[in-house]
């Protein structure tokens, strides 16, 4: 049975963050830059790829599993909770494209932002802010995964060595304090299980 993603979903997988890491720090500061006909196009461009990108690669890494590499079962609310947040974070990485390509159409059509707080809000300044409350959930959704795949490269899981090509664990982790807290962890899941499964009856 394999227990580590294809060498064609590692590579897709990095170089999204490439793409990503770029997005952000290229991005448009001001509406009024937009003014500028070679960035609109390039923004329009831009937005475009990446959006056909994350569409791709969804279609793609769904056939895997989410824990692809995991010597022990996994919690079945650990799976969920995981399985929420990789579906939270697609979400958020197709509608920043969209909302962007939103930004560079009402932008060509003549929208711009209210002059005061006193007028009433227009669409584009809808699409600016859910555009910016996208991006905003998107770094917390990405800390979250970079912090959950720390975790469990420190508990010795199996998973982080699916995808990363360093620091791959050997076996599950011997430390005392790790084992402590997976321990508390296992306990709130089955808390957590308990409290949704009562619900139902």
């Amino acid at each position: 049975m394999n227990d580590s993603h294809t060498t064609f979903a590692k590579t897709l997988h990095w170089s999204f963050i490439v793409l990503y890491l770029y997005g952000i720090f290229k991005q448009v500061n001001a509406l009024e830059e937009l003014e500028d006909k070679e960035l609109l196009v390039f923004e329009i461009i831009f937005a475009s790829i990446f959006l056909i990108i994350v569409i791709l690669r969804y279609s793609y890494m769904r056939r895997f599993k989410t824990f692809l590499g995991a010597r022990e079962p996994v919690h079945i609310v650990h799976y969920y909770f995981a399985r929420s947040v990789h579906k939270a974070m697609y979400a958020c990485f197709i509608l920043l494209p969209l909302t962007g390509l939103m930004i560079a159409g009402l932008y060509s059509q003549g929208y711009t932002v209210n002059a005061t707080p006193d007028e009433e809000q227009t669409i584009m300044d809808f699409v600016l802010d859910l555009h910016g409350a996208v991006a905003d959930l998107s770094y917390m959704l990405i800390i979250l995964h970079i912090a959950a795949a720390i975790y469990s490269r420190l508990k010795g899981e199996g998973v982080w060595s699916s995808m990363v090509p360093i620091l791959k664990e050997d076996k599950p982790t011997d430390n005392k304090i790790i084992k402590k807290i997976s321990s508390i962890e296992e306990k709130v899941y089955d808390k957590v299980q308990t409290f949704f499964s009562s619900n139902k009856k």
